[in-house]
């Protein structure tokens, strides 16, 4: 445990260019191509996280200025990915389920089972946090790491069939995103496609970045979207205008900069992802492999940025006239731009079918919270964690544990119970 703790603990900057410096090496590329690959992976994930920190360091306190502005007084409060992370592996299943998915993919890819080689390990948490939520309803050690083995190997699958549509969408050959709380979206990303497109009028809708840009000229460039999407964000958080408007340049400066960083990480990641290819045409001539990576590399598209500022309001709306929910969006209201990654293939990058999807989901994800905010909470004492004061429950809206998954989860913890 205390092995598989110290690695992740050296963060995805320090552990990717170490996994795909060995992969370069097991695909014959060479120690200093290898190197070089690796290094600019890690480059690339410093560049994307710089630009990310930048992103929710500034719509962070504008979130919850906007909460605080509203008076919001939920009793479930969501504390964000990164403490639903601590606790997933933090869980007491952590090293038996850890093993475990690193055998799964193992054997699956053996049996012809799977494509995807899932190197996004760090992610691994949402798995835990799955199988953590389990472990809470159930206190059973091996049926709770069976759940999520279970979500592992079904997740791998899915991210197969998904992959063609995204490598299309994202040009990126040979990817596959293995990611359980951005997949946990896309079923709803392929029902409203097919409805709204069956509805006149509604199927004429059609927004994009690139269409935007067409339309209306420079008004329609990411850097001038993200400076007005900031600007309304800063006056709806009841900022002064010179604090307005350092926000609106900063989340312009996250539009401009997040998809160069993706590229610098992308470049690093090509030169392994062909060598592997070339090679593992040798030893399996009649085989097609992925390399399973972190929905980081798509968020920096224009439709995804835009898309999930704007869900920023609607979540703090909803959260206040919805009845019966008691979750409180907070901390991972600037992470919103995550649930829609893999939702965008599906409904053909149009932002319209985008914010249907996005509504839906935070609808979902706050009755979730709200009803399965007990298990969370246990889940969190569990890994040690402290529970903010003065609320009964936590979540996290960016977690597959507050996705229509954790629900499942609960539910079928609890029948266990029921029949054992």
């Amino acid at each position: 445990m205390e092995i598989i703790n110290s690695i992740v603990g050296l963060g995805a900057a320090v552990m990717m260019p170490i996994i795909f410096f060995v992969v370069g090496l097991i695909f014959r590329l060479g120690i200093g191509k290898s190197f070089k690959a690796g290094m600019t992976v890690g480059v690339g994930f410093v560049g994307v996280s710089m630009v990310i920190n930048l992103l929710l360091d500034n719509l962070g306190p504008a979130s919850k200025a906007m909460v605080n502005r509203l008076g919001m007084h939920l009793n479930v409060v969501d504390v964000g990915w990164p403490t639903a992370s601590t606790i997933g592996w933090g869980t007491p299943i952590m090293a038996a389920a850890v093993v475990g998915f690193i055998v799964i993919n193992a054997l699956m890819l053996l049996l012809k089972f799977t494509k995807t080689v899932n190197v996004d390990i760090f992610n691994y948490w949402n798995f835990l946090q799955v199988g953590a939520l389990v472990f809470a309803v159930t206190r059973n050690f091996w049926f709770s790491v069976a759940i999520s083995w279970v979500a592992f190997a079904v997740v791998l699958k899915v991210a197969d069939l998904a992959a063609p549509y995204i490598q299309k969408q994202y040009n990126l050959k040979g990817i596959s995103f293995p990611h359980i709380a951005g997949l946990a979206w896309a079923p709803i990303a392929i029902v409203v496609n097919w409805i709204v497109d069956r509805i006149p009028g509604l199927r004429k809708i059609e927004f994009n970045a690139e269409k935007i840009q067409k339309k209306f000229g420079a008004f329609g460039e990411p850097v001038v979207l993200g400076f007005i999407l900031g600007l309304v964000i800063g006056i709806l958080a009841g900022y002064s205008p010179d604090k307005a408007l350092g926000l609106s340049i900063n989340v312009a400066a996250a539009m401009v900069l997040l998809p160069k960083m993706i590229n610098v990480l992308i470049e690093g990641l090509v030169t392994v992802r062909d060598a592997a290819e070339k090679q593992l045409k040798i030893w399996f001539p009649k085989r097609e492999f992925y390399i399973g990576m972190d929905t980081a590399l798509l968020i920096g598209e224009p439709s995804v940025l835009a898309t999930g500022l704007l869900l920023i309001p609607i979540a703090i709306v909803l959260s206040l006239i919805l009845p019966g929910n008691s979750m409180l969006p907070f901390a991972d209201l600037a992470s919103l731009t995550f649930l829609l990654a893999l939702v965008t293939p599906f409904v053909r990058q149009n932002m319209f079918k985008m914010l249907i999807v996005g509504t839906i989901s935070i609808i979902i994800i706050l009755y979730v919270g709200s009803s399965i905010s007990p298990y969370f909470a246990q889940s969190a004492v569990m890994a040690n964690i402290k529970l903010p004061a003065d609320f009964s429950g936590i979540g996290s809206m960016t977690s597959a544990a507050s996705s229509w998954i954790g629900w499942v989860a609960v539910k079928i913890g609890e029948l266990f119970n029921a029949i054992v």
